[in-house]
């Protein structure tokens, strides 16, 4: 088995007096830590669902990036004041690949003393997003391929933060053959370290050969490669749309696990992963908070999985599809919970 680094938590104590000691240091000092803190991040498939909420709040924290896809960023999801160079790019060519992750951000950056250098994070979320966009082998090639090219890049290139896109379709419900009735869970919650993930479809497989590649590079690099498994992301005017249905017919969330990512606090969790040094290789399912449910967890699974075991007892609200560890781990705070949207 692969190495793992161990989770080395600072007391709250010692992190107030850090912030004490802080706020005295010299301005030039302050400025400059500030100025660390903004990174130069290449984001992959930025055009794209989740994508054009991610790299908006990136952009509000005030971090460089440049995006790399196949169709232009959309105009009208920048921030006022704000903006984004795409640079079209097929990930799944090694060289395209690596000159992309070498490259200047936009134009003006000719203008420079000298080149820039590597960046300081890249977020691979690029892909085919499910199956059956593509035939099946393409979708593989085109989902294992382009990670391992972006990794391996990126590592050789000595960047020493990646991030990359994986799915909840890995835990084996999502798109498994067969009747919704007839699909189960191994067990509740769904949780990154602890289950057995073992999807039946194409593209659940690209995803957890994906996290493969990520844990090797990880390994023999030595760098920060944090695998997201993302829920079922929801954009802001689908709440109407979509969650009368979500909440009052909840079997048809079954394959989902009840469960979802809110696009804008998915950009949230990018920045905190940007942030967060020092874990090596981790897996982190990116979800919200609760469960999209009108019932308590516990009574819903209770009534309708009754044959699956939950192995811990869960909050009251608590998504099966548990985001724990990330909200443990990186400080995740949902500011767009459903009942904000949609009043069951």
């Amino acid at each position: 088995m692969g190495r793992r680094r161990s989770l080395n938590f600072c007391p709250a104590s010692d992190v107030l007096n850090l912030t004490r000691s802080i706020s005295f240091l010299p301005d030039p000092i302050q400025s400059s830590m500030s100025q660390s803190a903004l990174k130069r991040i290449v984001f992959t498939g930025g055009s794209g669902k989740a994508g054009r909420y991610a790299i908006p709040y990136l952009l509000q924290q005030g971090h460089s990036i440049l995006n790399l896809d196949l169709t232009p960023f959309p105009e009208d999801h920048l921030p006022p004041g704000k903006s984004v160079y795409t640079m079209r790019t097929d990930l799944s060519d090694s060289g395209q690949t690596f000159n992309a992750l070498s490259s200047l951000f936009n134009m003006s950056e000719f203008s420079l003393p000298k080149h820039p250098g590597s960046p300081d994070a890249v977020i691979h979320f690029a892909a085919c997003a499910r199956n059956m966009i593509v035939p099946d082998n393409e979708t593989f090639r085109l989902n294992t391929m382009s990670t391992y090219n972006v990794v391996e890049a990126a590592s050789k290139l000595g960047v020493k933060k990646i991030i990359i896109a994986s799915s909840e379709t890995v835990y084996g419900a999502c798109f498994s053959q067969g009747r919704d009735e007839d699909i189960s869970y191994h067990s509740f919650p769904l949780e990154e370290d602890t289950y057995d993930v073992d999807p039946m479809d194409t593209y659940a497989c690209s995803k957890l050969c994906g996290e493969r590649i990520a844990r090797t590079f990880a390994r023999r690099f030595n760098n920060d490669i944090y695998v997201l498994r993302i829920g079922n992301v929801i954009e802001p005017h689908e709440y109407a749309r979509d969650f009368p249905k979500h909440v009052g017919q909840p079997a048809t969330r079954k394959r989902n696990a009840w469960s979802y990512v809110d696009a804008r606090d998915l950009g949230q969790i990018c920045d905190l992963a940007v942030k967060k040094d020092g874990l090596g290789f981790q897996v982190f399912n990116a979800t919200n908070d609760t469960i999209t449910t009108s019932v308590p967890t516990k009574k819903f699974l209770e009534e309708n999985e009754p044959k699956t075991v939950v192995t811990r007892e869960m909050g009251e609200w608590e998504a099966p599809l548990s985001n724990r560890k990330i909200r443990e781990v990186l400080g995740f705070r949902e500011e767009h919970d459903w009942r904000k949207y949609y009043k069951p």
